[in-house]
């Protein structure tokens, strides 16, 4: 598969390939430095980056291997993600190494530049994306359900890649700082209702106590993998190809909505495990659209199978 992904596109999966270092290098640091910074071990972001990093560009690499006549696209989307995410690691890595946050830090010149450099080459590389996107729907497949999964798995990848600017805003109290006359430091935070560096989920630092905009950001970014898994899975049942293609648009819009959900609850201040009666019956209700829709997809073939009787 290395081999293939390789011959496909030589800088993704070289990028793919130096997380592997990266991340064992972020696993040692979180052994044997016992720093914390906003209420994470201070090498847990590199570790979770390297492993985001990894799952996307290997994902972005074998994706290409189905627009093979958009050479242009695959090269410069190639390279602009393979520079962009060793650059963004690079930064978080160093950051963590002088024991400070790579994210929404303004307290001093260097930082905020390191920031900036970071929010505009990720901003360049969703940018470019879009073309992979736009190639991805112009291309023919012969395997229909596998191509709706990657068209819209990328799109809800890109408008969960575009999330990450709400982190950015000022919040209320931050904002309250600058109007009485007070130096911001931080602008921008993950936690909606409190500063960033409570109590969080084990290995993500999701806060349990507030809202936290990295759940519905992390779940869109990730759609890339999700649905074409999806169509996977469901391939394996060997339906017939329009239930497939019915079953994965299925996935793509309950998928969708579910990153809505997130998102609402994450502004509405709610800890993702600890959501109240609202969220509770919004998601219930999503789950039960989510069964019908998939049950009227095999209900109809089943009718359609069925022989008609005389």
């Amino acid at each position: 598969m290395l081999k293939r992904l390789w011959k496909i596109d030589a800088p993704l999966t070289l990028t793919g390939l130096l997380m592997l270092p990266a991340l064992a290098s972020a696993a040692i640091g979180l052994i044997v430095d016992p720093r914390i910074i906003t209420g994470a071990p201070a090498w847990l972001k590199p570790a979770k980056f390297a492993v985001s990093i990894a799952a996307y560009v290997f994902t972005l690499a074998w994706m290409f291997s189905f627009i093979p006549g958009f050479k242009s696209t695959r090269r410069i989307v190639g390279w602009v993600t393979a520079i962009v995410m060793v650059l963004e690691l690079a930064i978080i890595s160093l950051q963590a190494w002088r024991g400070t946050t790579s994210h929404f830090n303004f307290s001093t010149s260097f930082n905020a530049a390191l920031f900036a450099v970071m929010g505009m080459a990720i901003v360049l590389q969703t940018v470019t994306s879009i073309a992979v996107a736009i190639a991805l729907w112009r291309q023919e497949f012969e395997d229909q359900a596998l191509g709706w999964a990657l068209r819209l798995g990328m799109i809800i990848t890109i408008i969960g890649a575009l999330s990450g600017a709400l982190m950015t805003r000022p919040t209320a109290a931050q904002l309250a700082a600058a109007h009485a006359g007070q130096a911001m430091p931080v602008i921008g935070a993950h936690t909606v209702g409190a500063p960033d560096g409570g109590p969080g989920t084990p290995g993500t630092g999701w806060s349990t106590e507030h809202g936290d905009l990295r759940v519905p950001h992390f779940v869109g970014l990730h759609a890339l993998q999700a649905l074409p898994l999806i169509a996977f899975v469901v391939r394996r049942r060997r339906p017939p190809a329009d239930v497939h293609v019915r079953l994965t648009l299925t996935a793509a819009g309950s998928y969708f909505v579910l990153f809505a959900i997130l998102l609402a609850q994450a502004f509405r201040g709610q800890p993702v495990l600890h959501p109240d009666a609202v969220t509770m019956e919004t998601l219930g209700a999503w789950a039960l659209v989510t069964a019908v829709c998939a049950w009227r997809s095999l209900a109809r073939t089943a009718r359609i199978g069925t022989p008609e009787m005389i």
